[in-house]
């Protein structure tokens, strides 16, 4: 059996890290809170000192915003993921987040199922977003001297692609385009280096922020279908 995930809960206001303390611990088997910090300092120096696999960052704190927190956990070189969780989806706020190096991006309106969905995707290194956030990505596409930021990637890479900006793991990229798991990783490698980004997260929300969603798969073929390799 594996090991709890460690999470922490950063948010200035004590009935949320209550709340969510009580949502995780009725899966305590699958969840762990390690820690509550009730600001961004705090959350920066208890991430530092209990290393957690997750940290639940609030955008809103006092002292050091969440994310000011998340950046400066990113800078040291801390191993734990950040998903954002907040009121506000602001299209600076979810770039802002996600350029200062979180994981995944909700809104408070979620139900408890997504929220543990968004924890288990950010333990594995997958991105979660909001509908919200996920929409204000798509509309800060920008004009490009080069109209498709894909030119470089075969069929086959933007097929893995698409599956990495919905949230899929490699095992089940796999299973959907009849792939090996070494042939999905050799392939997210090409991704990353033609794109020339720093790992999956980086994919993932390059490939939003182009328009390559859920909706979108690649053109006069099914996700699934056999193709160039």
């Amino acid at each position: 059996m594996s090991s709890p995930i460690r999470v922490l809960i950063a948010d200035d206001h004590e009935i949320v890290r209550e709340g969510l303390q009580l949502l995780l611990s009725e899966h305590s088997e699958e969840f762990r809170v390690v820690g509550q910090a009730a600001d961004g300092a705090e959350a920066v120096r208890m991430a530092e000192a209990l290393q957690p696999d997750i940290v639940l960052m609030d955008l809103v704190m006092p002292q050091v915003d969440g994310i000011e927190a998340t950046r400066r956990l990113r800078n040291a070189g801390a191993s734990c993921r950040i998903v954002i969780l907040t009121s506000f989806a602001e299209d600076v706020r979810v770039r802002d987040a996600l350029r200062a190096g979180a994981t995944g991006y909700l809104l408070k309106d979620i139900v408890k199922d997504q929220l543990f969905h968004a924890v288990r995707a950010a333990a594995e290194g997958r991105t979660t977003l909001h509908p919200v956030a996920q929409q204000y990505l798509v509309q800060q596409m920008t004009a490009a001297a080069d109209p498709s930021p894909f030119a470089d990637l075969t069929e086959r890479e933007m097929d893995v692609l698409r599956l990495i900006a919905t949230g899929h793991s490699n095992k089940e990229i796999g299973a959907r385009l009849s792939l090996t798991v070494g042939t999905v990783k050799g392939y997210v490698s090409a991704i990353l280096a033609k794109l020339e980004l720093a790992d999956r997260t980086q994919a993932a929300v390059f490939a939003l922020q182009h328009g390559l969603g859920p909706e979108r798969a690649v053109p006069g073929r099914p996700v699934n279908a056999a193709g160039r390799h």
